[in-house]
This record gives C-alpha cells, structure tokens and sequence, in this order.
C-alpha cells in the first residue's frame, strides 16, 4: 500500500480564520516549499476529517480549495495527488488595475473614501477581526482610458492597508503582495442588480442599465482574512473570467 503525505496541522478552533484554511495552508506552503514533490499522493479527507477531529465537509472543502488552485488532483481509483504541473499562478490575484493594463488600455483611479474607523460588528464579522478594532474602509472609482469601469468597497485592517497615494497608482492586491500580505485564495458571489442614483452616476451610466457586482473575501496562505470587498461593475465594460481546473 502506498503511504499517503499525512500533514502536520494544529488547528487553533478560537481564531477567526475558517478551519478549512487552517487545514489547507500548510499543505499549500508544502507544494509551492517544494516538499511536497508532485504526484504524491495525500490523505483523503475521510482520514484528515477524523485525525483532525473535523467534519468531514470542512476536510473535503479544504482539499477542494487546492484542487481549484491547481495545486491537487483528484485522480479515480489512485485519490488525491499534488499536480504533476501546479498551476502557481492561480494563486497571484490580480487586481483590476493590473487587468487593464495587461489589457493595453490605461488605469487610473479616484480614490473617493478612505476613512480609518473602529470596526462594527458586521465589519469585523467579515474580516474575522474584534469589534472595534481599527480598520480602513476604501471607495475608489477604477478608469479605463478616462472612462469610469467600477466601483470599489473595500475594507481591511489598519495595519496592513496599503497608503493613501500609493493606492492612486497601483492596484489593491499588488500592493498587499508588495508588503508581505499577498492574498492567495478568494471566496466569492457573483451578482447582477441595477445601480442606484449615485451609483449610476459614477460610473457614467443609467439606473436603467444592469451592473455586475462581487462580493469578495481575500485569504493568504496561512488562511487569515487580508480584505473584504464588495465590487461594482460596468456591465459594459468588464466581463468576469475564472480558471477551473478539471479533475481528473
């Protein structure tokens, strides 16, 4: 029988970052470490879920998250392996500053808000903080050539915020990579509603016409909450894409 790569995990069930995270982290730092060769297989999640004395969905949801980082396989009749080929760059989130300019066009920004406040209970509900702790609350307005593309809300905690003039030239994500806080894995909703007055007016179109809108948590590598954002988009002008990794 071959040995499957048991990780060495100590799960903290008092911090606010999810099990599931805790569970997936140090398998990540392994991989991408190099310890962990590829092809290797890893102990499945009937296993994980009772070493680690967890439910059996937390230990499927934090190998699936790998496998959706490209990081795992799921092969029949052989279980789960590290990728042969690990698709790294899944794991550097672009911002959409970064996007545009990939895309050739120009970006600039207008930052609207940015407010240092102590967080509220929905606030540190969402980025696994106390109540009261000191956050950073953004609103920018992201161009294209001049033309307005979306509306960012976005809020994290004071310590790691990036500041004020830095975020008028670069994106969010590449700023918080650029200081040691490079988020790593997201979780997501995607919607589609109709913008309100304001909304409508700053992006330069009519309250008639549809928005996409993203409501988005942003993990690092050791599963902790860098950044909760809620994002409005120009149905127009931005298209959302994703990578799946197919299963094999």
């Amino acid at each position: 029988m071959i040995e499957k790569f048991r990780p060495a995990i100590e799960l903290d069930r008092n911090s606010s970052a999810p099990l599931h995270a805790q569970i997936s982290a140090p398998i990540r730092r392994a991989i991408l470490d190099g310890v962990l060769r590829p092809g290797t297989p890893i102990e499945n999640e009937v296993s994980l879920a009772k070493r680690l004395q967890v439910s059996r969905p937390t230990a499927r949801q934090a190998l699936q998250t790998l496998v959706e980082a490209g990081l795992l396989q799921r092969r029949r009749g052989v279980g789960t392996i590290v990728s042969p080929n690990p698709h790294h760059q899944l794991l550097q989130l672009p911002s959409l500053h970064e996007e545009i300019q990939e895309a050739g066009h120009e970006s600039s920004t207008h930052i609207l808000q940015y407010n240092h406040r102590r967080a509220t209970e929905a606030i540190a509900k969402q980025l696994g903080i106390e109540v009261e702790a000191s956050v950073v609350e953004l609103e920018r307005l992201r161009l294209r050539d001049g033309e307005p593309v979306a509306i960012l809300y976005n809020w994290l905690p004071a310590a790691i915020v990036p500041p004020r003039d830095a975020l008028e030239t670069s994106g969010l994500y590449e700023l918080l990579r650029a200081s040691g806080n490079s988020p790593t894995s997201t979780r997501q909703s995607v919607g589609a509603e109709r913008p309100n007055k304001r909304e409508a007016a700053l992006l330069s179109i009519s309250m008639r016409d549809p928005v996409l809108t993203i409501d988005r948590t942003a993990f690092d590598a050791r599963g902790k909450i860098v950044e909760w954002g809620f994002h409005i988009y120009r149905a127009d002008l931005y298209r959302y894409q994703s990578t799946v990794v197919a299963q094999k």
